[in-house]
């Protein structure tokens, strides 16, 4: 991705975008929460995976969606943005199957950053119909 003008790249390699990635996603699945026992009243952490998304990763990469985009569109950060993108969007499919889900959500998602769509596909056939008016064939041969 050539930069001739502007800010400079915050990544200057693959392997410094594959760990910082990395370390996102081992954030996610091993966050810490903090509870409270009101009987004992005392103060723990337990483990609350969070989930993927895409804002998330590029808000723990330090830079913002569209410049995460623009990395995508380089060659050499092309293969490791595209699998992020692909384990991210496998985290929100695997969560659309939840029942405790916010399904609306998950779907706006899946629509709006990796082009889900909701469609009706209809096969329309109308072969046998020969003779009807307004309808020609083209395997016909003119007579």
């Amino acid at each position: 991705m050539p930069n001739k003008v502007g800010r400079p790249l915050k990544f200057k390699s693959v392997k410094e975008v594959e760990d910082k990635i990395e370390e996102y996603f081992n954030y996610c699945d091993n966050r810490l929460v903090q509870g409270y026992d009101n009987k004992t009243n005392e103060q723990f952490a337990y483990i609350s995976p969070e989930p993927y998304t895409m804002s998330g990763l590029a808000y723990y990469l330090g830079i913002d969606r569209k410049t995460l985009y623009n990395y995508s569109k380089d060659d050499q950060f092309f293969p490791t943005i595209k699998k992020a993108r692909d384990r991210v969007e496998m985290d929100i499919e695997r969560r659309m199957n939840d029942k405790n889900a916010f399904t609306p959500g998950l779907i706006f998602n899946a629509k709006n950053n990796f082009g889900w769509v909701d469609k009706n596909e209809s096969d329309v056939n109308i072969k046998g119909l020969k003779g009807l008016v307004g309808l020609e064939t083209t395997n016909e041969k003119e007579t």
